[in-house]
């Protein structure tokens, strides 16, 4: 008999993510929107602004890469375009509900791999893995491991993801106790540390904080005017009306709520929080022992 899937909740918050990225923003991009100056920070813009950081990662796709692996491919919406832009594309999703959106957007264009990236046992070998915004859930050294075994000679690694700052942007220390309301991201020093002592070159990098960062106030102003009203409402219901249901929900899930408080409904996860506390980067490494 087949187990069922335990499903988490970073699963759930990922089909509503596209949910409302399709519906509210006619999108069906799940990354980060790239703000340049002069777009401005509007509901409006956002599906431009993650059209500008799709054409960023275009971009920076080191010349010569015929194939790809997408790790982590969300809708599968990245993927297609690599597909339509003459790649080889297969796909890494560990989600059942993002893997069918993405299996039914590629069809036999591109195989998804429904994994972990860790876990992933194939033949294949590809000239680039790209991780977008998938890098900072991978256990980092497994992931290197497994990336050497995937690798076409003069193989890539683009990694555009954000990072978690060891300091300020000014070069203070945090304040004791000072803590980020936004969560994920490895260890920037970590990372650096880490990759230093790998067989992969840096062939670029760009800073990219300041142009992602405005994606979390309209997260916030999504939250605060339609999520958080919704969300108020449905309690107030519950409470008048089933009472004791309702004080034993919140007794199970005190943790679960008091935490979405803190992270979505207080408003303090914003582009300024963001800034502070993260480093968004986009990066690019060659094999060293190929390159």
């Amino acid at each position: 008999m087949k187990l069922q899937h335990k499903v988490e909740l970073k699963e759930i918050g990922l089909d509503i993510g596209l949910a409302f990225a399709r519906h509210v923003y006619r999108t069906d991009y799940l990354h980060y929107g790239y703000w340049p100056e002069g777009l401005e920070v509007l509901p409006a813009n956002v599906r431009q602004a993650q059209e500008n950081y799709a054409n960023l990662l275009l971009q920076h796709i080191p010349e010569g890469v015929q194939s790809i692996l997408d790790v982590g491919c969300g809708s599968g919406k990245f993927a297609e375009v690599l597909v339509e832009r003459g790649y080889t594309v297969d796909c890494v999703s560990p989600s059942p509900k993002l893997t069918e959106h993405a299996r039914k957007r590629l069809g036999d264009r591109a195989h998804v791999f429904e994994c972990r990236f860790e876990d992933l046992e194939t033949h294949k070998r590809y000239d680039l893995l790209l991780f977008s915004e998938s890098f900072q859930y991978l256990l980092l050294e497994r992931a290197f491991e497994v990336a050497r075994t995937l690798l076409n000679p003069n193989g890539a690694l683009l990694i555009c993801d954000f990072f978690k700052r060891d300091e300020a942007p000014d070069g203070q220390p945090f304040a004791p106790g000072e803590k980020s309301p936004i969560s994920g991201g490895h260890g920037w020093q970590r990372f650096q540390t880490f990759i230093n002592s790998q067989p992969f070159v840096q062939v670029h990098e760009m800073e990219i904080t300041r142009e992602t960062a405005p994606s979390l106030d309209i997260m916030r102003d999504l939250i605060q005017e339609l999520i958080a009203p919704t969300w108020h409402a449905f309690s107030y219901y519950f409470r008048s009306n089933y009472p004791r249901f309702s004080a034993g929900f919140s007794k199970v899930f005190e943790r679960k709520i008091s935490q979405a408080h803190r992270k979505y409904l207080s408003g303090n996860t914003n582009g300024a929080q963001f800034f502070r506390f993260k480093t968004y980067r986009l990066l690019v490494y060659r094999h060293q022992e190929s390159a």
